[in-house]
Parts: C-alpha cells; structure tokens; sequence
C-alpha cells in the first residue's frame, strides 16, 4: 500500500546498462537506490508512436486489420506507426493515416495520449482524430499486409465490452471519441 513514508523514498538511478538493441525498442537494466535499497528494474525506451482515429462523413470509423507476431493473430486497431527520429507526432500521424489507408484529412485534432506498458516502457502514442477524409492510394511498408475495415461506433463499443478488441490504443480512442460524441449530442 503506498503511504506518505514509501511515497516520499528518493529514488535515484545509478546505472543503465543496455541489454539489446532492436529495430523498434532498446531494453536496458536499470540499476536503483530506493531509499537506501538496491534495486534492479528492465526498462524499455521506445521512440513514439502516433496513431490516428479517422471518422468518415457519414460517422463510420476506419480501422485496419493486421497480423501482430506478439499476438500470433490479426488485430482491429487504429492506423499507427512509430516516429521516425525525433519527427513531430502529427506529421507521423499523418503520414501513418495516409500510408496505412490511403486517406488523407482536412483537419487533424489532438485526440488524447496514452503510455501503452507504465509498468517498464516509456512508449508514448499522440492520438489524432482525422476528419474530411479523401481516398487515395495506400503506402504500405514491404513487411505489412492490411485491410482496411469500415465501423459503426456503437459495434465497435459492443466488441470493447464482450473482449474482442483488445488493443488499448484503439479502446482508448473510440472511448474518448464516444464520449466526445455523447458529450455534443446533450449540448
């Protein structure tokens, strides 16, 4: 239980040793004084990522279908991608919505952002919202393979509430658009 006396212990890391370099993610050892006490913690720096919820004219929602290796099956999930450098995060997710969908928007709105792992990855993902959608032609990188679905929201909020959509990113962001949605309907 965290109380004022564990709360308040000055942590302080002392040594970071890399462990593996991969092509998305750097997994390090965090070697820490908490409080007087030794700890050793993995840590994960992921660069960023942003992601992209894009609305049609007509209120569907586009989301793509996708095989995730970690998972060992497809996934429904918003367009994203990870940042290339230090790439600011509305060009990325602009250009993931236009990669992955073909589409591009009129306008682009900071939706909400999410740490996806807190527990021992620094991963951070800007959410947009992309509305005034025009089709165009996809950009897929060599190792993707994508389908790109159409979606009411209140089946996608179905499919959230029974455990089959089980990406946070994408859960996160039709929530937040839900309640956006909800909040403009009462006003």
């Amino acid at each position: 239980m965290l109380n004022e006396e564990n709360a308040s212990k000055p942590i302080k890391l002392i040594e970071r040793v890399e462990k593996y370099k991969g092509h998305v993610i750097t997994v390090y050892e965090d070697h820490l004084d908490i409080g007087g006490q030794d700890a050793y913690w993995d840590f994960i720096h992921h660069n960023g990522a942003a992601a992209v919820l894009p609305v049609t004219d007509d209120g569907e929602l586009l989301l793509v279908r996708q095989f995730r290796h970690a998972l060992g099956r497809y996934t429904l999930e918003l367009p994203a991608g990870k940042r290339d450098g230090d790439e600011d995060y509305l060009v990325c997710a602009t250009r993931e919505l236009k990669e992955e969908t073909g589409f591009t928007a009129d306008h682009m709105d900071y939706l909400l952002t999410v740490n996806t792992t807190v527990a021992y990855l620094d991963e951070i993902i800007y959410i947009y919202l992309a509305r005034g959608l025009h089709a165009g032609q996809t950009d897929w990188d060599a190792e993707e393979e994508l389908g790109l679905e159409k979606w009411k929201l209140p089946d996608l909020i179905d499919m959230i509430r029974a455990g089959k959509m089980t990406d946070a990113k994408t859960i996160a962001a039709i929530m937040t658009y839900a309640q956006m949605i909800n909040a403009q309907e009462k006003d």
